[in-house]
């Protein structure tokens, strides 16, 4: 028995490349997203030179080129992390740090050239941050928590519009 040749339905192209959106708005979020990365990066690196230290005597030092104080919270915080804070623990911190650094890198190359996938990332990503973003608000509201907040609502917002612009754009197959 022959098979006879699949008949192929004319499916347009998925779209990889976003020709709608504004460049300039697409490449500032990715250059946010690079900077982003770039300061984890050098957190998690500088992590890596605390290895073999003595941690309680450098959180001292920066307590107090600081000037804060040892008996406040946040110094009591940063004195009992120090202490309790393991060379392999100190590893796996800067691991993640590489890891999240590699993650927006690769957001900020994707926006930067405008996909249409690295824009879905984006979304999902401000989504995802959201909750525990609005939590920090609620709990310790200051200027960075507001500044962090309104900062990724409108990222969020500026992706979601990015998105839903291109699903009306977008031609209806019959």
């Amino acid at each position: 028995m022959a098979r006879r040749p699949r008949q192929r339905r004319p499916h347009a192209p998925p779209q990889a490349l976003d020709q709608r959106s504004s460049a300039a708005g697409l490449r500032a979020i990715a250059t946010f997203e690079a900077v982003k990365g770039v300061v984890v990066l050098a957190l998690g690196l500088g992590l890596l030179g605390l290895i073999h230290k003595d941690l309680e005597q450098t959180a001292e030092n920066l307590l107090a080129h600081l000037h804060m104080n040892a008996e406040h919270r946040m110094g009591r915080v940063i004195l009992h992390a120090a202490s309790t804070t393991t060379d392999g623990r100190l590893w796996a911190l800067a691991g993640g740090a590489v890891a999240y650094s590699a993650v927006r890198f690769i957001e900020a190359w994707g926006l930067w050239n405008r996909r249409v996938w690295a824009e879905w990332f984006a979304l999902l990503s401000c989504a995802l941050y959201m909750p525990v973003e609005i939590v920090k608000l609620g709990e310790h509201p200051n200027w960075i928590h507001f500044v962090v907040f309104f900062g990724n609502l409108a990222i969020f917002l500026y992706m979601l519009w990015v998105r839903v612009a291109a699903y009306r754009a977008a031609p209806v197959e019959a």
